[in-house]
């Protein structure tokens, strides 16, 4: 290929003149390899750009080159993360690359944990400079924003354009060297604080900036903290006795075959189940569809989830008016705040549709 080499800084103080060599990490959909139905694929690698990768080459313009993809399933890679990187780590490393670009992911919680996973490997094990993109409520995000550079993309793929750019100019910084900043480079910030020296002492600029905030002025904290959101707690329940109790659960537990479909992590949808004419779960009724824990003590007994047993004796024993005939369940294993608070909203709904006094929530 033809084109301008570029200065590539090396440990030691080292230079190589020749273009920054560049490798992708690319999911089954993005890999066009197809979509749901193929997730469960094993990592693979082709020689050159693939997909979006096109749109990375034209970025990296003269100065880098994709010499290689890897590819694999976003259900393979989540199911199985540590074999998984371990061979996606080995595909990558026989193209000998500069830099590791991945993704962007979006939203895609298991994608995004994906390439997460794939740059902090990369970094550190390879030791060479990586970058990643998502949307700031990506489960990947708070998982690696410490570890690697995650530029923040739009929610979907419709912003494929605006990431491409912002992800090329960062990964051709890291590649050469040069120093990046988070507000200038459009990456998330990574929480690492750095010492130097300003012009104007700290009580100088903290006037100044109360002034401007007492004016309504736009100004920057040198500060910010993280937000939470905070729910008031209901009222307790008067009367157990008379109660309807229902379960809810993010550990996973479905009937035996998944027959939603629920996903091991980054679950993009949840489930509905029926109770009725059920004392309790047993492995061979039940199962859990979780990925993030050792599966074994829930399928032998999903009571241990789900407590179905003893909300039955309760109910038999009173202190309790009845259970709930439904239960409602998805895998909180990486699955992003934007899907967990639309899940949420739509089972509270049809929780006091159905008045409900009362839910027990379990987890894992």
């Amino acid at each position: 290929m033809g084109g301008l080499c570029k200065l590539i800084p090396f440990k030691g103080g080292s230079v190589m003149t020749r273009k920054i060599r560049v490798v992708h990490y690319l999911n089954q959909f993005f890999g066009q390899i197809g979509g749901e139905d193929k997730a469960g694929m094993h990592p693979m690698d082709r020689a050159g750009h693939v997909g979006p990768g096109m749109a990375f080459a034209a970025a990296l313009k003269d100065q880098a080159e994709i010499v290689g993809t890897v590819i694999c399933g976003d259900t393979y890679f989540g199911e199985n993360m540590d074999t998984a990187t371990k061979e996606v780590l080995d595909l990558i490393a026989k193209y000998e690359p500069d830099l590791v670009i991945a993704g962007p992911a979006f939203n895609a919680g298991r994608y995004g944990t994906a390439c997460g996973a794939v740059c902090a490997a990369v970094a550190e094990k390879l030791q060479i400079p990586v970058v990643t993109g998502m949307y700031h409520e990506n489960p990947g995000v708070d998982m690696f924003r410490k570890r690697i550079h995650i530029v923040e993309t739009s929610d979907s793929a419709a912003g494929m354009r605006q990431a491409v750019p912002k992800m090329a100019k960062l990964a051709l910084k890291l590649a050469q060297g040069e120093p990046t900043d988070a507000a200038v480079d459009g990456y998330l910030t990574r929480g690492i604080r750095k010492n130097y020296f300003a012009k104007e002492r700290g009580s100088a600029r903290a006037v100044e900036m109360l002034v401007r905030k007492l004016g309504g002025q736009e100004f920057t904290t040198e500060y910010p903290m993280p937000q939470f959101d905070r729910v008031d707690p209901s009222p307790a329940v008067r009367d157990m006795s008379k109660a309807r109790i229902a379960l809810v659960t993010s550990g996973g537990i479905v009937p035996k075959g998944n027959p939603d479909h629920i996903e091991s992590s980054s679950a993009s949808k949840y489930g509905k189940y029926d109770l009725d004419g059920i004392d309790v779960l047993t492995a061979a009724s039940h199962q859990t569809a979780h990925g993030g824990y050792d599966p074994v003590y829930a399928n032998d007994n999903p009571n241990r989830v789900l407590p179905v047993d003893v909300m039955r004796d309760l109910e038999r024993a009173g202190a309790i008016g009845e259970l709930h005939r439904y239960y409602y369940a998805t895998v909180g294993n990486g699955t992003s705040v934007a899907n967990a608070k639309k899940y949420a909203a739509a089972i509270a709904k049809e929780l006091v549709e159905a008045e409900v006094q009362g839910v027990i929530l379990t987890s894992t």
